[in-house]
């Protein structure tokens, strides 16, 4: 069965992150910049205090009609992150998800963050596993049927 594991290794452990301290002009600057939804805000030490995302910025700043440059992270950011360890498996993710309705799923391990799992990684990892799947079938029935591909 595939564990988160093995999806970040497919994918990379690539983390972009914010400090509760920075505005939230600061943490949409750098979404848009590496093309991403959301980012883990980590604390001085370290460790995952939260996680902010583009809807965050829609729903605290937008529609309150505040300015994203006077405002700080910590003052948006969701604290009761849902998170995962490398071991679980990619169905425990997908229940996660879609059970807390989240599109950002950060991996922790030993109390560091390793790397995020997106639904789109979900999506693109399936779809792979997938095909692959179906080009061993399709090798295999060709093989036993002498037939050729």
């Amino acid at each position: 069965m595939d564990t988160v594991k093995d999806m970040l290794d497919a994918k990379g452990r690539d983390i972009w992150s914010i400090s509760p301290s920075k505005s939230v002009y600061q943490a949409i600057e750098l979404m848009a910049e590496k093309e991403i939804g959301a980012l883990p805000v980590l604390d001085d030490s370290g460790a995952l205090s939260g996680i902010v995302s583009e809807r965050d910025y829609a729903r605290k700043v937008i529609l309150k009609n505040k300015v994203a440059s006077e405002v700080t992270i910590e003052k948006i950011m969701t604290r009761a992150v849902i998170s995962i360890d490398e071991n679980s498996t990619i169905e425990n993710c997908m229940f996660l998800m879609s059970a807390n309705e989240i599109r950002h799923l950060p991996v922790v391990v030993e109390g560091r963050l390793v790397g995020i799992i997106t639904v789109g990684d979900l999506l693109k990892f399936n779809l792979k596993q997938k095909s692959t799947e179906i080009r061993n079938l399709e090798d295999y029935i060709l093989d036993e049927t002498g037939g050729s591909g």
